[in-house]
């Protein structure tokens, strides 16, 4: 770090021209040197050609385009293939696979509660820690981000604004969200909020050393948008997603635009890290229809949730001044998003030699003073399902070299689209890439038994409340969106909950239809769909259900009980002893069909 290279200039020149005593007065003044900043600008579903910079003709991104020219750019940076397994990855310098989230929902988007991330490293460094915008790694205890380092959270719930653990009706304009686990009313468009919300958390922080992570939802779907930003693109060439898509990421660009001013005006801009990346290959920002491309994606073979180049080759801008981290540079090396922890630890000076991690400190490489990296494979995968398999839907990369899916190999600095598999070639390249996977897998499979938990009679969190979003089973039968609830669809009652009860008691254990703040009795129709516009999806109207009963499983025990009329749940009570237990739910229809409740509250009493 450029700040330690300093110190010790000075104290040589020093002790051999002043006194003992001017020594340690300078050496003092220098040490008094203020910690750097750190903010993290990760947007959701954007991929590495929705950026002006890289090459995208259409796309407005102005402010995100000056940030590259600014900042150092890893042009061969790599994450997960999805939202939560990067974010995983990211916050805990490890492979997303061995912390417990290799899923976005069924039980496998919860960070475990021994795993520490960014925020508690740098927390316990004494900085003021803050998130804002999408969490999703767990609304329960102990995976919130208030359990995970952030001093302060602001968050939707879930996977994304209109998923079933956020708030009822969510739909980007004047929302309520999360604030360290209690709702709160905001208005105005997402992005804008949690921008506004960052830059109050900066001004109030501007004389202490800071984390802010601002993990945005957009341009997640549903693609609302402010009419202003999709006018923009209202005549553009391209499909009427793309359109609401591209409005969405030109609108990140601008509140960019304002957090960097300020950052500016606080002069603070020099002394703070700015990261700017996103989580995964693009959702909407490329497409084939009748034999036409639309939009742009670099030449990659793959968009989100592939396991070729696009859909886990990212953006990274790193920026720092004071480190000497700026000018516009490219870094053609291997890297990932588990090297941020590490790197932004050593940036801070803060020690985690104690810390067992899969990523590496590129610090060298982003100031210039190393050439390259001393790292020989990274992997990548997409598993999606309850048990991880073997070799599914995977990157194995070295160099230039990805071994895909076992057995195909190509060298994307000849083939960037990945079309021509050239493992007949290279036998003994593809032996050593499966070896090393063999290894990896080996190692990390070890904890895919320990299953996350959601934990119950803490004081740290009492109720819980949480959703069939959490629930295991497979995810076509999960409704993890408020518009399976609003239909009725997609519940299983054979997905169970995994529960730690941390103290033996008496519990009251309540299950329901609709959420409960709503009110709605359980077998009413819902008929408050958010008005569709131009801008907005298309919102479902529900329908009457006729459950008659409805009943909960805890271990080896089961209870059923009646639906009264009107009856907005149902409650049931039970004493549990301490300890790990299952929980299933379902309600029960006239014609004798089961379904999972979707909403569910344990309160310890």
């Amino acid at each position: 770090m450029k700040f330690i290279n300093y110190l010790a200039v000075i104290t040589f020149v020093v002790s051999f021209g002043c006194k003992k005593e001017q020594t340690a007065e300078v050496k003092k003044e220098v040490t008094s040197v203020k910690q750097p900043n750190v903010i993290i600008v990760m947007t959701d579903d954007q991929g590495y050609g929705d950026i002006g910079a890289h090459g995208n003709e259409i796309i407005q991104t102005p402010n995100i385009d000056q940030l590259h020219e600014e900042s150092v750019h890893l042009t061969n940076f790599h994450v997960g293939t999805t939202c939560a397994p990067t974010r995983a990855g990211l916050l805990t310098g490890k492979y997303s696979n061995r912390t417990g989230v290799w899923h976005t929902v069924g039980g496998y988007s919860l960070l475990r509660e021994e795993e520490e991330t960014l925020a508690n490293v740098l927390n316990d460094a004494g900085y003021q820690t803050a998130l804002f915008g999408k969490w999703h790694l767990g609304d329960t205890y102990p995976s919130r981000p208030m359990d995970k380092g952030f001093q302060y959270a602001a968050y939707h719930g879930g996977g994304g604004i209109g998923q079933t653990p956020d708030i009822w009706k969510n739909d980007y304009f004047d929302d309520t969200y999360f604030v360290n686990g209690k709702p709160k009313k905001f208005e105005g468009y997402c992005t804008d909020v949690w921008f506004n919300e960052a830059m109050s958390f900066i001004e109030n922080n501007k004389e202490k050393p800071f984390f802010c992570y601002l993990a945005l939802n957009a341009p997640h779907s549903p693609f609302n948008v402010p009419q202003e930003y999709y006018d923009l693109y209202k005549e553009a060439p391209i499909p009427e997603s793309m359109k609401r898509f591209y409005g969405m990421i030109t609108n990140v660009d601008d509140n960019l635009k304002r957090l960097e001013d300020q950052l500016e005006r606080l002069n603070i801009e020099d002394n703070t890290i700015i990261v700017f990346m996103t989580d995964n290959g693009t959702s909407a920002g490329y497409t084939v229809k009748n034999g036409k491309v639309y939009g742009y994606n670099a030449n990659m073979r793959g968009t989100k949730a592939s396991e070729y180049e696009g859909g886990h080759r990212v953006p990274f801008f790193i920026k720092y001044p004071n480190g000497n981290i700026k000018g516009g540079k490219d870094v053609n090396e291997l890297t990932a998003h588990i090297d941020v922890l590490p790197t932004i630890a050593s940036l801070c000076n803060v020690d985690i030699s104690k810390r067992d991690l899969d990523g590496t400190n590129i610090t060298g490489l982003l100031n210039g003073n190393e050439k390259s990296l001393s790292r020989d494979y990274l992997i990548t995968d997409t598993q999606r399902i309850q048990t991880p398999e073997k070799w599914k839907n995977s990157s194995v990369m070295s160099g230039s070299w990805r071994l895909v899916n076992r057995e195909e190999l190509y060298n994307i600095a000849e083939d960037a689209g990945q079309e021509h598999d050239i493992s007949d070639k290279y036998p003994e390249k593809v032996a050593k890439f499966q070896e090393y996977y063999e290894e990896w897998w080996s190692n990390i499979s070890s904890s895919f038994d320990d299953v996350p938990v959601i934990k119950v009679g803490t004081e740290n969190q009492n109720p819980v409340e949480f959703t069939c979003h959490d629930s295991h089973v497979h995810d076509s039968h999960i409704a993890w969106n408020q518009n399976f609830i609003r239909k009725g669809e997609r519940n299983a009652y054979e997905g169970y909950f995994e529960l730690d009860v941390a103290d033996e008691g008496t519990y009251e254990i309540e299950i329901s239809r609709w959420p409960l703040d709503i009110k709605k009795p359980i077998n009413a129709g819902l008929q408050d769909g958010i008005e569709a516009t131009q801008i907005r999806d298309e919102i479902f109207n529900g329908k009457a259900f006729n459950f008659k009963s409805g009943g909960i499983s805890l271990g080896d025990y089961s209870e059923r009980k009646p639906i009264a009329d009107n009856s907005i749940s149902i409650k049931f009570e039970r004493s549990l002893n301490k300890g790990r237990i299952r929980f299933n739910t379902w309600f029960t229809n006239l014609e004798g069909k089961n379904v999972g409740a979707y909403y569910i509250k344990i309160s310890k009493k």
